[in-house]
């Protein structure tokens, strides 16, 4: 892990969300999101080893960053950062839950140790920074495949698609 300088009186969670995560921005946890801007992928979607970059607040004033570290669901994942319930503290797995009206992820609630439970504070997200490119979109499922059929006629023949037809002859 990397030192944090002996000007640092806690561990912050900048430093130990780029450590963890592999994603080289540096500064406020607010300026990650315009930083990532054309050196990293940037979208909507958790995606485990992403950032997840809080916005400003007027209780969190520099914001904050913390890795998924796990997809639970497509509203819940797990959370590993830094100086969030405890002053320095690292805290690892603990919840995070989608509470955005549209459930797009632009709002969440966080696992806070003192409640023993989610913290009692909706917190506004500008989104997810991936490391190593954006996530692939869930593939499609696969048409069925058709079976090949043969039809003995004499009628004109019409061709369909995933169905061979030929004439008797």
């Amino acid at each position: 892990m990397t030192a944090v300088p002996a000007s640092a009186k806690y561990l912050q969670c900048v430093p130990f969300a780029r450590e963890v995560s592999g994603i080289d921005i540096r500064g406020n946890a607010n300026t990650w999101w315009g930083q990532a801007a054309g050196r990293y992928d940037r979208g909507t979607t958790p995606a485990v080893g992403a950032v997840m970059a809080f916005k400003a607040t007027s209780r969190m004033r520099v914001g904050h960053v913390a890795m998924v570290s796990r997809i639970v669901n497509d509203r819940e994942v797990l959370l590993t950062h830094a100086n969030w319930s405890r002053r320095g503290g690292i805290e690892r797995d603990v919840r995070a839950i989608d509470v955005s009206p549209a459930g797009d992820w632009s709002q969440v609630r966080v696992w806070f140790a003192a409640n023993h439970d989610l913290g009692t504070s909706v917190n506004p997200v500008q989104g997810f920074i991936y490391a190593h490119g954006a996530p692939a979109a869930e593939p499609a499922a696969p048409e069925p495949a058709l079976p090949t059929m043969t039809i003995a006629t004499s009628a004109p023949v019409s061709v369909a698609t995933g169905i061979q037809l030929a004439s008797a002859n």
